[in-house]
């Protein structure tokens, strides 16, 4: 069951990007695009096969003669299928819209691009079972908005945000506890402050909505991450 606001976004791109095509793209066997798949991005109103759509939003985009009308193209059937879970290999390589200035596409289809990746990240959030780990959307939304700060920031808590909050300590905290970049591909030009931002944001608020879960331990290790490197390796905790 989507949430109104997910609903929303998705019927707005829906609209903003209706109609778009990449009309530059005539395909090469070389780069593996063939005449017949990169028909679907000359013409719009068609969808794509499901495999040739998962390709296609995870290639390089030294593949396209124009990537950005390609992602545009891709963009309503790929959110639709992102909400859905079933676009395959999500969260297992970049997105090709994280690899696109879309924040300099006219106003409307800008707003649209943002406004479906908070309310996807929200909706995840709330969800007892999304259709992806909370910690691949987070990564897909993070390389897509280029910031994990709005992401945080509507992190509240609930019983399904704070499963999901545990997992994704669960999985980041030993890369983080080391200064060691935690994502798989994800990599922002500003690598270093957005890893110290992850860590002071999970260092304060994540160790109060642990202890509830009965997680002692993972709070306690999890709140070491608010200290300097060396002060969090001297702490006592260590000596337990």
């Amino acid at each position: 069951m989507r949430t109104p606001d997910l609903a929303a976004a998705l019927a707005e791109i829906d609209v903003v990007f209706n109609g778009e095509a990449s009309r530059a793209e005539f395909g090469c066997a070389r780069h593996c695009c063939t005449a017949e798949d990169a028909a679907y991005l000359r013409t719009p109103h068609t969808r794509l096969p499901a495999e040739l759509l998962n390709r296609f939003l995870h290639k390089s985009p030294q593949r396209f003669a124009d990537h950005a009308a390609a992602m545009r193209r891709l963009l309503p059937q790929s959110a639709h299928a992102l909400a859905d879970g079933t676009l395959e290999d999500a969260g297992w390589m970049p997105l090709g819209l994280s690899r696109v200035d879309w924040r300099s596409w006219p106003g409307p289809q800008a707003r649209a691009v943002e406004a479906f990746f908070g309310a996807w990240w929200r909706e995840a959030l709330g969800a007892a079972e999304p259709p992806y780990p909370v910690r691949d959307v987070f990564e897909i939304c993070c390389s897509v908005l280029g910031a994990a700060a709005p992401l945080l920031a509507v992190w509240e808590a609930g019983p399904e945000a704070d499963a999901h909050l545990a997992d994704c300590v669960e999985w980041w905290s030993d890369d983080l506890l080391a200064d060691r970049w935690p994502f798989t591909w994800w990599r922002p030009d500003g690598e270093p402050h957005a890893r110290v931002e992850l860590q002071t944001w999970l260092g304060e608020h994540a160790p109060a909505r642990l202890r509830p879960l009965g997680l002692t331990d993972l709070a306690d290790r999890t709140a070491l991450l608010a200290l300097p490197y060396d002060a969090r390796w001297n702490d006592p905790y260590w000596s337990r």
